[in-house]
């Protein structure tokens, strides 16, 4: 076979197979028509989530993370549990994280100013926090509670008053221990269990249990960049990041 899967995350292809070429040119091509649909979907579901509040919500948490849930936010109860978990290696290393993260973004906080001017101008810079914040950090096949830390951390340096943790819960309705352990190190202060475009569409537009955040940050899949895409300008955003694609060239030494 010209292409197989490693672990059923990598697919690995042989240059002296017939077939090379042909499944070669097909990753290479980028389908239109593909993302066209995601553009469509993604408004569907965030004009749900908009004018359906919580109920829509629950529906597509559901739907599209396979959880069925009573409630959206992660008590202090479960949040203990999780964090009771962790081993003492994990603790360390993330914990020494959010120490150099955090003193590397200490440096960086800009600073106000002021001046006047000879005829009576007066000029400046006045900086201050937003009043809240919502990070997105992606779940499913991975852990990463390194987006937690390095999405939550400048949040936390430059003091907003409230921070906003959204993530894929698991089938059981469970967020991983060590990405809830991370959000406590890294100043996070409530967590959703929601992941997807209907988490970022929660977030910019509000809802019963969710509050309406004024910036989103964190990287996702096309469904969660195209949502932040679309609610830009209802609420800012960090980026519209592109996906992240790793192509290894490798010969039979490796």
């Amino acid at each position: 076979m010209a292409a197989k899967t490693t672990a059923k995350l990598m697919r690995v292809f042989k240059s002296d197979a017939a077939s090379f070429a042909k499944d070669w040119q097909g990753v290479c091509e980028r389908r239109v028509d593909t993302v066209l649909d995601v553009d469509k979907e993604v408004a569907k579901i965030i004009a749900e989530v908009r004018d359906g509040g919580d109920e829509a919500l629950l529906g597509c948490v559901k739907k599209f993370d396979g959880a069925k849930l009573a409630a959206l936010e992660i008590t202090s109860d479960e949040w203990d549990a999780a964090c009771d978990q962790v081993d003492s290696a994990d603790r360390a290393a993330i914990g020494k994280a959010a120490m150099r993260v955090r003193e590397f973004h200490r440096k960086r906080i800009p600073s106000s100013w002021e001046m006047r001017e000879e005829g009576g101008g007066y000029m400046g810079q006045r900086v201050r926090p937003l009043a809240r914040v919502g990070l997105y950090v992606p779940g499913g096949k991975a852990v990463y509670p390194s987006s937690v830390v390095m999405n939550a951390i400048p949040a936390s340096v430059v003091e907003v008053p409230e921070i906003v943790m959204v993530t894929p819960p698991e089938p059981d309705g469970s967020i991983r221990p060590e990405v809830l352990m991370a959000a406590r190190v890294a100043g996070v202060h409530r967590v959703f269990k929601m992941g997807g475009a209907h988490a970022i569409a929660a977030l910019a537009f509000g809802t019963e249990s969710v509050p309406r955040v004024d910036k989103i940050t964190g990287p996702g899949s096309v469904w969660v960049a195209t949502a932040k895409r679309q609610v830009f300008g209802e609420v800012g955003i960090d980026s519209e990041a592109g996906p992240t694609e790793v192509c290894i060239v490798a010969d039979r030494s490796a």
